[in-house]
């Protein structure tokens, strides 16, 4: 009798860092270490080796799948009998705090720019579309920023209904980490670009959507392709209190920080302050909402402990 393999019945095709790595096959290599270091997202870490090696194959894979969406849209103008202009194709970048969303985003942004056909690619944070300190307080959700309840879905629909839609000149809101708040009366302006990366945590969320959403139930119908990067909850927990406390050593420091008020507690005072906050609000957003997205995605990628990308797992079907 054979033996069940349940990896048989997986949806991804799983590939190690040298098996990805050769799928890259004659791509130049486009960004300096320089450059690199330079899009590094604070407190994390990614060398010039490793975007030859991840970061490159999927730069190729995706302007793979560019280039065959905007030719099906072609078609489908032409069996219409009409021209609607080039519909931009939206990649969706997901992840837990402080797994390196960021910096994966800009690396992309970075490459697929570079490409031979020199697409426009934008770059919007779903932070932006929280709401602002003010309404969080109001409500009762500050102990809640970040779980899907605390973003202004109905703009955040707006805005890539609009961008899908090839309106142009379409406005995202700015977030500050500095003062931790949506900055006022400042924006992200897209203007129909040929690429756009939204990178927020809870971008593959599945949640129910109110009657006001008028029958677009989540954000990640308007992907084209997602992204979804993952390390163990121990490695995340770890990432995340070294990142608060070279902040604290830094930012907190700016009078305007919304934590300046914790730049000069002592460390251990200050370790303890991050681990609640951790305990108490990212650890369960990421087990509540943000890993069960996973499924979702059409790539992941799986770091280690040393912040490097052990493994691609591509969906297959």
């Amino acid at each position: 009798m054979d033996t069940f393999n349940p990896m048989e019945l997986s949806p991804y095709r799983v590939f190690s860092k040298a098996e990805w790595a050769r799928l890259r096959a004659d791509t130049p290599m486009t960004l300096s270490a320089e450059e690199v270091q330079q899009l590094q997202a604070y407190n994390d870490q990614v060398s010039l080796e490793e975007v030859e090696a991840i970061y490159l194959p999927l730069a190729r894979l995706l302007s793979m799948y560019v280039e065959a969406t905007q030719a099906l849209h072609a078609t489908t103008n032409r069996f219409l009998g009409r021209d609607d202009g080039q519909i931009p194709f939206v990649i969706g970048i997901a992840g837990s705090v402080a797994v390196g969303k960021s910096t994966t985003a800009r690396l992309l942004q970075a490459l697929l720019s570079r490409w031979p056909t020199s697409p426009t690619v934008d770059l919007v944070p779903t932070d932006g579309f929280l709401f602002p300190n003010a309404v969080l307080e109001a409500e009762g959700l500050m102990e809640r920023k970040g779980f899907p309840e605390s973003y202004d879905l109905k703009s955040l629909l707006a805005f890539l209904h609009d961008v899908k839609s090839g309106v142009a000149s379409v406005e995202a809101p700015v977030y500050s980490h500095l003062t931790y708040d949506v900055v006022d009366g400042e924006t992200i302006r897209v203007d129909r670009p040929d690429i756009l990366i939204l990178e927020g945590l809870n971008v593959l969320q599945t949640s129910r959507l109110s009657r006001e959403s008028r029958g677009i139930p989540f954000v990640s119908d308007f992907f084209d392709y997602s992204i979804y990067i993952e390390a163990d909850e121990e490695v995340l927990h770890r990432w995340y209190m070294e990142r608060f406390m070279r902040l604290k050593g830094t930012r907190f420091h700016d009078p305007r920080s919304y934590f300046h008020k914790y730049a000069d507690i002592s460390d251990d005072e200050a370790l303890t302050f991050a681990n609640r906050l951790w305990n108490r609000i990212n650890l369960v957003n990421l087990r509540e909402n943000i890993r069960p997205t996973r499924p979702r995605a059409d790539l992941i990628l799986s770091k280690n402990a040393e912040h490097r990308i052990e493994t691609v797992a591509l969906r297959k079907i």
